[in-house]
Formats: structure tokens, C-alpha cells, sequence
């Protein structure tokens, strides 16, 4: 059984580029970036070769770019290290919204404990975010918001520049997890206005445990963890120089490849959405249909059956559910699903389909087959 591969949002493979890249930092080039001999030098070099191709990617400056061990850590890197500059009895408030991914909601919800204020913006029924409730939330004491650019689930394109327009009106600061973003469309920090970004490796063809954080400059961070100077003090500890290496080959490839690989990507998706709507008709749901949202990604509810039951029926398709699990008779809806008002009868059918650079029309119409016939076969 040959399977076919939509769960590019869960995690991509590692370019053949990009492997190739990081290769000799796995053995030859092993060096401390922070000795200064030879063989360090070497690997300071090459990471902030990495700095410059990840920020140029962005349009970011090269001392803007902090590298981390992933989408999580720099989340957390920016919620706390924002929020932890002032005391709590201070009356630091932070705003997020309901569609964000566990490393934004669980730092925000740490917080909360720590004695800080937080308010949790819902969504519209489209899964954007709306900028006049960003601005309705908004208190004097109001330090931070974090609004992801790309919903991880349906893909949909937030208002981050809008957003950020209240934000600068109030004197807060702006935050964006843009894990699902980089490298898919245009992710600018300048036209998004944005003061913070957080960057995942795995989610743009480099490895698993590597990322980055944009810091504008002029935006002061507490430490989170503490240790050596590196990463300028920021996010101290030994550089994963191979990884970091992946990473910044990794943004050279978006640079080269983004719009072409978009379009690519955007009529596959577009082919498996019209296939699957055609089959089943007007009751398949599409998440986020209407809206901009990310070229790979396509999110659908299928009528009268469970997500993880279709996908078990079809198991040549590697995809996810909408659904976080059906277990022991009870349905649980994803925070992202229930803050776009769906009834757990709805989002039980949810499944997401992310394509990938090198996914193929052929691959698109096995799957859609494979699906429509699985759910042929349950209904």
C-alpha cells in the first residue's frame, strides 16, 4: 500500500537541499561557534550565514533573527519574555485569541497563574480573527497581543497589519506565530507590522528542533532561560549549528521557490476541494471557504461520520483530523473549531488536508477517491 502524504501542516519532510546542507556540520565542521579557533569559526560563520538567509526571507535584519529549538520555545520566548518585564501586580494584561495553537494558549495560561490578566478573543464564523475585537479588548495596561498569521487546522489568513494598527494606537506590542506561514506564502514583518514572529523548521522543510524568533529592534525581552551570552543573551545554550544551518537553507529555498510553489500547491488544493464537493455536495463543509487562507491547506467536514473513522477506512491517506480525538463515546472539538460556533455534529466530520511542494495531481485524485469512497461506504 502506497500512501499518500496531506498532513504537510503536521510536519514536512527535510528537503533533499537542505540535507545536503547540514550534512557536514553532522561531522566534519563540529566546532563550539563560540571558540575561537578555527574550528569554531567555522560554525559561527555558517550560523550567521543561516541569520542572513532566514531574515532576508522575512525582510527582517540580521540581528533581528534569535534562533530557538522550535515554534514552541520562541512563543513562549515571546509571551513571557514580554510579559515577565514587568511584574504582575503591575496590572500586565495580555490578549490572545481562541484559535491559537497550545504554545500560545498554555504560556498564556501559565501567565495567568503567575497573577497576570489575559483576555481570549473569539473568532467569526470564517475563522478570522476580528480586528475591532482585538481593539475591544484592549485595556491601558494592555502590554502584548498574540494573534497567529496561519491557523494551523484551516489555514486561514488572520488581519495581522490591522491588528496591528490598534496596536500601535494603544502601545502594545504585537505578536505573530507564523509557524504555518513561513515559507508557504509572503510573510513580510514590515507589511505585517508586526514587533515579534515566531518561525518552526519542520513546517518549512528543516528538521524538527530548530526555529526562530524576530525580535524588532528596540523590543526588550526578559530571559526566559538562563545561561551563557548566546544568541546575544537572548536564549542562551550551545547553538544546534547543523539544524540552524537546515534552517537557513531552508529559507533560501522559500526565497527562490515561494510564488512557484504556492501555485502549485494552491491548485492542488483547489483540485481535491472541487473533486471532494463534486462527490458529496453542498453538506461537505469547507472551513475557511471564502477567506484567504494558506495555498496548501484545506479543511472539511464530511456529513454523518467521524473524522478518524473516515481516515481509518482510507488508510492509504495520511491526514488529520478537525476533531482532537472520538474516544469512549465522547466527541471533543477542537479549540479551533469551536471557536468558529461549529456543533460538535459538525466538526465530528472535520478532517484537514495540507498538500506539499511536491505533491502531484495524481496523488490528489487518488486520495480524493479514496475518501469519497470511504465515506460512500459509511453513510
Amino acid at each position: 500500500m502506497r500512501s499518500i502524504y496531506l498532513d504537510y501542516n503536521a510536519t514536512t519532510p527535510i528537503a533533499v537541499e537542505v540535507y545536503e546542507a547540514m550534512l557536514p556540520f553532522l561531522s566534519e565542521y563540529f566546532g563550539n561557534p563560540s571558540s575561537n579557533h578555527r574550528h569554531g569559526r567555522i560554525c559561527r560563520e555558517a550560523v550567521e550565514m543561516a541569520r542572513e538567509q532566514l531574515a532576508t526571507l522575512l525582510g527582517a535584519n540580521h540581528d533581528d533573527i534569535f534562533f530557538t529549538s522550535g515554534g514552541t520555545e520562541s512563543n513562549n520566548l515571546a509571551l513571557k519574555g514580554v510579559m515577565l518585564r514587568e511584574p504582575a501586580a503591575a496590572g500586565g494584561h495580555l490578549v490572545v485569541s481562541a484559535i491559537e495553537h497550545p504554545s500560545v494558549l498554555e504560556p498564556a495560561n501559565w501567565l495567568v497563574r503567575q497573577g497576570y490578566a489575559v483576555t481570549v478573543v473569539k473568532c467569526r464564523p470564517d475563522g478570522r480573527v476580528d480586528p475591532d475585537a482585538i481593539a475591544a479588548a484592549m485595556r491601558p495596561t494592555t502590554r502584548l497581543v498574540s494573534i497567529m498569521h496561519a491557523n494551523n487546522e484551516t489555514g486561514v489568513l488572520q488581519p495581522i497589519s490591522q491588528i496591528a494598527r490598534f496596536c500601535r494606537a494603544h502601545g502594545a506590542l504585537l505578536h505573530t506565530d507564523a509557524s504555518q506561514s513561513v515559507g508557504k506564502t509572503r510573510v513580510q514583518v514590515d507589511e505585517l507590522r508586526v514587533d515579534l514572529l515566531t518561525v518552526a523548521g519542520h513546517k518549512m522543510y528543516a528538521p524538527k528542533g530548530v526555529g526562530a524568533l524576530y525580535v524588532r529592534p528596540g523590543v526588550p525581552l526578559e530571559t526566559v532561560t538562563h545561561g551563557a551570552g548566546q544568541e546575544r543573551g537572548v536564549r542562551p545554550g550551545t547553538e544546534n549549528v547543523a539544524s540552524i544551518v537546515a534552517l537557513g537553507r531552508a529559507a533560501k529555498l522559500a526565497i527562490d521557490n515561494l510564488d512557484h510553489s504556492a501555485e502549485r500547491m494552491a491548485a492542488c488544493r483547489d483540485r481535491l476541494q472541487r473533486k471532494l464537493r463534486e462527490a458529496i455536495g453542498p453538506r461537505l463543509i469547507i472551513h475557511g471557504f471564502g477567506v484567504e487562507r494558506l495555498p496548501n491547506t484545506l479543511s472539511v467536514s464530511f456529513p454523518d461520520v467521524v473524522g478518524g473513522e473516515l481516515l481509518a477506512h482510507a488508510p492509504e491517506v495520511s491526514a488529520s483530523t478537525g476533531a482532537a480525538c472520538h474516544s469512549d463515546a465522547v466527541e471533543h472539538v477542537s479549540g479551533t473549531l469551536a471557536a468558529m460556533g461549529l456543533a460538535a455534529h459538525e466538526a465530528r466530520g472535520t478532517i484537514r488536508l495540507s498538500v506539499g511542494r511536491d505533491t502531484t495531481e495524481e496523488e490528489v485524485d487518488r486520495a480524493a477517491e479514496l475518501l469519497i469512497g470511504a465515506w460512500e461506504s459509511r453513510v
